[in-house]
């Protein structure tokens, strides 16, 4: 038997609507923090499917992927875990006020890249700032780049 080290695979929804950014306020853990609609790839899931399903789940709205913002790794320091984030940018609506939010999502917000930054402390990983820096700065992949087989 082998033991092969596995990373957690996530995706994040990038969300821009008049210079703000569609985010979840979140309990993890008993910690109240901030991040882009965003979840695990399930079993039989595309990326696409995981981060549409994630971003309805997390926000009530339908999200749109037009490209890839960022592809990033990062090492959970307390937990000791990677996570291998796909970021996709595109636009949301269909807003369903009514339907339940998931376990652990306070409230979906907008906000500025200032506010965001204001709140670094509550920020849930350093990724989330940093696929706004990587968005703004333009970074844009084709959806084609992910290949389903």
């Amino acid at each position: 038997m082998s033991n092969i080290w596995k990373p957690h695979t996530t995706v994040a929804a990038m969300i821009e609507k008049e210079h703000r950014f569609l985010l979840v306020e979140e309990r993890i853990l008993g910690k109240q923090v901030y991040n882009q609609p965003a979840g695990h790839l399930e079993p039989g899931e595309s990326l696409l499917q995981a981060v549409i399903r994630e971003t309805q789940e997390e926000t009530a709205r339908d999200f749109t992927p037009e490209y890839i913002s960022g592809i990033y790794r990062w090492d959970q320091p307390e937990t000791k875990r990677c996570f291998i984030r796909v970021t996709f940018a595109g636009q949301c609506d269909n807003h369903q006020a009514d339907r339940m939010l998931d376990d652990g999502i306070i409230q979906a917000l907008w906000l500025t890249r200032d506010e965001i930054s204001a709140r670094a402390e509550k920020l849930r990983s350093p990724m989330v700032l940093r696929c706004i820096d990587d968005y703004l700065a333009g970074k844009r992949y084709p959806l084609e780049l992910i290949t389903d087989i």
